[in-house]
């Protein structure tokens, strides 16, 4: 790292997939660890957030750097959930990062220019685009970065229970249907609609555990189309 350190990738993807740490490993990082279980499957911000906090508090690190948002999720809310995990004070939008003794100095970005923010370290900093220009890995660094150790670990290993987490730790899923139910008129085939339906799915399985109908219609009506239309 520029002004001395060393820098320490943590990353979270399924199937143990390393192609982009070893790029950015042959940017100059150090090392890696990468979190990859396929419990995570489904994961929404915060399962993502405890997995990421519990392989940094591996690494002991004096700065933790992130972006603001994923190029998937956008949430924009991990890298402060991440802060509240470890206990760290946090600065968010920064777009200028500098360490100075035990303290980092930030230039947080604004609506109307930026913030001068600073806190005491180790901290987490969350960068917007273009804080720094990247690095262009040389045929040196890419040929380094294959012998450059990649931690892979799975939940167990960070000491999270895998029903807390993903699909499994997500909770029921509500969601609004409408069905529809074939009800032939004298000489005609037209699906006729019968009723909206607001559904509570188990989280696991996906298995219907509760059903409120939404349309003015006789309840006896509605759970016996709804019956035929489950099987």
């Amino acid at each position: 790292a520029a002004g001395g350190g060393e820098v320490t990738l943590v990353a979270m993807a399924p199937n143990n997939e390393t192609a982009g740490l070893r790029t950015a490993l042959a940017m100059g990082a150090a090392k890696a660890i990468l979190v990859s279980d396929e419990a995570l499957s489904g994961a929404g911000a915060l399962d993502t957030a405890k997995a990421l906090a519990a392989a940094i508090k591996r690494a002991e690190p004096d700065l933790v750097l992130a972006a603001t948002e994923s190029s998937d999720g956008y949430t924009g809310t991990v890298p402060e959930q991440v802060a509240a995990l470890l206990g760290l004070p946090s600065i968010t939008f920064a777009k200028h990062v500098e360490i100075s003794g035990e303290t980092v100095n930030v230039q947080r970005q604004t609506e109307l220019g930026y913030d001068e923010v600073e806190t005491s370290l180790p901290a987490l900093v969350s960068v917007t685009a273009g804080v720094v220009e990247p690095r262009y890995p040389s045929f040196k660094g890419i040929m380094a970065a294959k012998s450059k150790p990649v931690d892979q670990l799975t939940l167990g290993d960070l000491g999270i229970d895998a029903g807390s987490v993903g699909a499994a730790g997500a909770g029921p899923q509500v969601v609004i249907t409408d069905y529809g139910v074939l009800k032939p008129e004298p000489g005609s085939e037209e699906l006729q609609f019968v009723a909206r339906f607001e559904l509570t799915l188990d989280a696991a399985t996906h298995a219907v555990c509760r059903s409120i109908p939404l349309d003015d219609l006789p309840a006896e009506r509605i759970w016996g189309e709804l019956e035929k239309l489950l099987g």
